[in-house]
């Protein structure tokens, strides 16, 4: 059985502002992954201290949840075969000037915070960051026809 895992992205604020939010969510569903849950939201300083709580030392972390703050976020959560390392790998370098091109972050972007996207780094912090975001009924599993196509005949 294939390895079929869930992802947490968040499209940040400048993604939203520049009106990138297709671009970024064309990118993964042309590889293939499928969104199980969606939605547009204005995120709180609580769920910011505790989503980046370790960056919470850095000179930079009131500024980092004033930026997240400023507008909503499209938070997303996918499915897909080794999903985390996939997302990952089509996001990028957290820094768009080191990024590999053709990532989102250094075909869209050029610098941090204003990087575009998060997404989640392992399957476990995947599993805590979608519970934080999103209520059990908020994601959705449901077949889709191509899924035998991007994940194998045994998905």
């Amino acid at each position: 059985m294939a390895d079929i895992q869930k992802s947490l992205v968040l499209i940040k604020p400048d993604a939203v502002q520049r009106e990138l939010v297709g671009e970024v969510i064309t990118r993964f569903e042309r590889r293939g992954l499928k969104m199980v849950g969606m939605k547009l939201t204005l995120l709180d300083e609580a769920t910011l201290t505790e989503h980046y709580g370790h960056l919470a030392d850095k000179p930079f972390f009131a500024d980092l949840k004033k930026f997240m703050m400023q507008t909503p976020v499209v938070a997303l959560v996918l499915e897909g075969l080794d999903v985390v390392n996939v997302v990952r790998a089509i996001v990028g370098s957290t820094n768009p000037r080191e990024a590999d091109v053709g990532t989102i972050r250094a075909d869209l972007s050029m610098n941090v915070p204003s990087n575009i996207i998060h997404a989640s780094d392992s399957v476990e912090s995947a599993e805590i960051e979608i519970k934080r975001f999103f209520n059990d009924s908020e994601v959705i599993g449901y077949d889709k026809m191509t899924d035998k196509f991007h994940f194998g005949e045994g998905v």
